[in-house]
């Protein structure tokens, strides 16, 4: 009997035991309470934030803020407006003012391409092509020294162009008055004669040539007027089968609008007019 009153009591082991899990399960289940009820509350408090942060920026009207009331000037909502509104007048200023400078600056420049003044420049070069290359009798050139060279290239072909001139018998129009830089170039070239010319082939070989060239201006005046020339003398063997020459020079001339200026040279008949080798232009200088 006292065996099975024993059996039937349990062991304070036992009763420790069950103490500590009811503990576990009644704290588990407080937390558990816990987080439900701090992530509603918390969630209830994010959804009324944000629906009165739409509401505030959705609100049109403004006018029941009044300035002298302290509570609706430190109304978050109307701090939050303030802030986006400065933050926009801000953003808005700095793009005008980074804006305006480059297109105002774009309108002066393309207003300066508009004002700057053409270029005024020429460039005509010989031409092989030989028909009335050289003064006609009785014109006004006839009165300057050597033969005029008439057979320039006016049209783009190779190196040639006219910017503010034009050609006209040979000669460059002034379309500007102005400083202006001439210059020219003519390549003479000998070559050797055939023997069927006998005797003045060989007088002619011995003789030394004087090459001239000169660069005139035409203007109101009835003469031709003299502005630079250069020459060289030319003494080449008798027993040479060619020989080559080149005359260049340029210089600064005042030129009125409608001045007319050309090339005269001696020796034309010796004269080699690829693009490359004789030449003739101007340009303004101011």
């Amino acid at each position: 009997m006292a065996m099975l009153q024993t059996g039937g009591v349990s062991s304070p082991g036992q009763s420790c035991v069950l103490i500590l899990i009811f503990t576990v399960l009644l704290q588990s289940l407080c937390v558990a309470v816990t987080y439900i009820y701090f992530t509603n509350e918390l969630k209830q408090m994010q959804d009324k934030y944000f629906k009165s942060v739409v509401a505030c920026f959705l609100k049109e009207d403004d006018s029941f803020w009044d300035p002298a009331d302290e509570d609706a000037m430190n109304s978050p909502c109307w701090q939050g407006k303030w802030q986006l509104r400065q933050f926009v007048r801000k953003m808005i200023l700095r793009t005008y003012e980074e804006t305006i400078p480059t297109v105002q600056e774009k309108q002066g420049s393309i207003s300066s391409l508009e004002r700057r003044p053409q270029r005024v420049a020429a460039h005509i070069t010989g031409t092989t092509r030989r028909s009335s290359t050289f003064l006609d009798p009785g014109s006004k050139s006839e009165k300057a020294l050597g033969q005029k060279i008439k057979s320039w290239e006016s049209s783009r072909k190779g190196h040639s162009f006219l910017r503010n001139f034009h050609l006209r018998n040979g000669e460059l129009v002034i379309h500007q008055t102005g400083l202006y830089y001439i210059y020219s170039q003519t390549y003479f070239r000998f070559q050797e004669i055939e023997e069927t010319s006998g005797a003045i082939s060989k007088e002619t070989r011995k003789k030394s040539k004087q090459l001239v060239q000169y660069i005139y201006k035409c203007t109101d005046y009835p003469d031709p007027i003299l502005l630079m020339k250069s020459a060289r003398n030319s003494c080449w063997s008798k027993d040479s089968e060619y020989g080559l020459y080149s005359i260049y020079q340029g210089g600064m001339y005042e030129l009125k609008e409608n001045d007319r200026i050309f090339v005269s040279v001696t020796n034309e008949h010796l004269i080699d007019l690829d693009q490359e080798a004789s030449f003739f232009g101007a340009f303004l200088i101011d």
